[in-house]
């Protein structure tokens, strides 16, 4: 037996409010300039927003007016919060691309790598949509934390949270939650012990599948007391800082760059969501527990300089398998960002609740539509 944990965090976590002003802001630009160059990074704190970074494209973005929209969008609209998008304070320091780094992309005139990277897909058939259990029930419970908010059922809840799940494992295979641990943001008039219950049948019950839970499972609702003081009040945000749970979770490796911030032509973005896209095409057509996919590229090299995929729990990597996604597969970025149709306003709906499993919302990684190429191959 083995247990496997994931986390996840609300909307409303600082670093995720970090993501989203930055993927709001690579979607106002792309949609403008398709060919932009974009860096975003951002940094919020208490009662204040750095965004940073370099950026080359013909069009005008309201930087700090995407920043406010999006700090609105999330919740934080009374001060009464720790954080206000009226009075918060938001600071601009872009820059123009560096001609070198921009120089580099190009060789022969074919869009090369923006940067050496080193980037990971994984699929598996644990879930429907070929995410591993931890990680998709994590994200189910602080979405549905959110949507308890939002929509007034659970009125005293406030933007900032976070959910941490175990589940038990035999033979490689799950059979039960083991543990749950939820920390709720919360008014300060929330009596500690209504909001534990309503959270336990509001969220915890509405989110998770009655089947996984036995006598063994354990549930914890803000197991600290009370979190009144939440949000950028009290903790600092960074953009690209949950970067396992933007991916697959802790139990499956992630490449070295993160995702948010970065226009779709950015080899550490397009690169990821053709990794997965591989990964989960050959997972579904080969009908086997788990594909991971490796792909490494050199700045300015349009094709990768190293391709390696892992079928099941082989520890070596699949030359076949290789030789068959170069064959079907375009992996140069040019090839990647046509492929999956990234080059359009899509990013922002991406920076919270994970990039991947997420295949009833168009994203392009997520299509099964390569199964009968692949199996024509074998």
């Amino acid at each position: 037996m083995s247990v496997k944990t994931a986390e996840s965090v609300t909307e409303g976590h600082p670093d995720k409010i970090a993501d989203q002003i930055s993927d709001a802001i690579v979607d106002a630009v792309i949609e403008k300039d398709s060919k932009a160059d974009v860096s975003c990074e951002t940094l919020i704190s208490n009662g204040f927003c750095i965004i940073a970074g370099e950026m080359k494209t013909e069009a005008y973005a309201p930087i700090s007016e995407i920043a406010r929209n999006a700090i609105r969008e999330i919740g934080y609209t009374d001060g009464a919060f720790g954080f206000d998008y009226r009075s918060a304070g938001v600071i601009t320091a872009v820059n123009e691309r560096s001609p070198d780094i921009a120089e580099g992309k190009r060789v022969n005139g074919k869009l090369g790598a923006s940067d050496q990277s080193i980037v990971v897909g994984y699929a598996c058939r644990e879930t429907p949509e070929f995410m591993p259990l931890p990680i998709a029930l994590a994200h189910r419970l602080t979405l549905r934390l959110a949507r308890a908010r939002k929509e007034g059922v659970l009125p005293f809840l406030l933007p900032d949270g976070k959910a941490q799940i175990a589940i038990r494992y035999e033979n490689n295979r799950p059979i039960a939650i083991e543990h749950i641990l939820i920390s709720t943001h919360h008014a300060r008039n929330a009596a500690l012990k209504d909001l534990r219950e309503a959270v336990m049948e509001e969220v915890v019950k509405e989110a998770l599948p009655k089947s996984l839970f036995d006598e063994k499972t354990r549930v914890e609702i803000n197991p600290a007391g009370s979190f009144v003081i939440g949000g950028p009040q009290a903790d600092t945000g960074l953009t690209g800082r949950k970067s396992a749970s933007d991916f697959y979770g802790t139990r499956v490796a992630f490449g070295g760059g993160a995702l948010s911030g970065k226009d779709p032509a950015k080899i550490d973005r397009c690169g990821a969501y053709m990794a997965r896209y591989i990964a989960k095409n050959l997972a579904a057509a080969l009908d086997c527990d788990q594909v991971s996919v490796y792909l490494t590229y050199a700045i300015g090299s349009p094709e990768p300089i190293a391709v390696e995929i892992y079928r099941d729990r082989s520890p070596e990597s699949d030359e076949k398998l290789i030789k068959l996604a170069k064959e079907i597969f375009d992996l140069t970025p040019e090839g990647i960002v046509s492929a999956l149709d990234l080059l359009k306003p899509q990013y922002r709906a991406l920076a919270s609740y994970g990039h991947f499993g997420r295949e009833n919302e168009g994203f392009g990684w997520e299509k099964l539509d390569k199964i009968d190429a692949i199996r024509s191959k074998l």
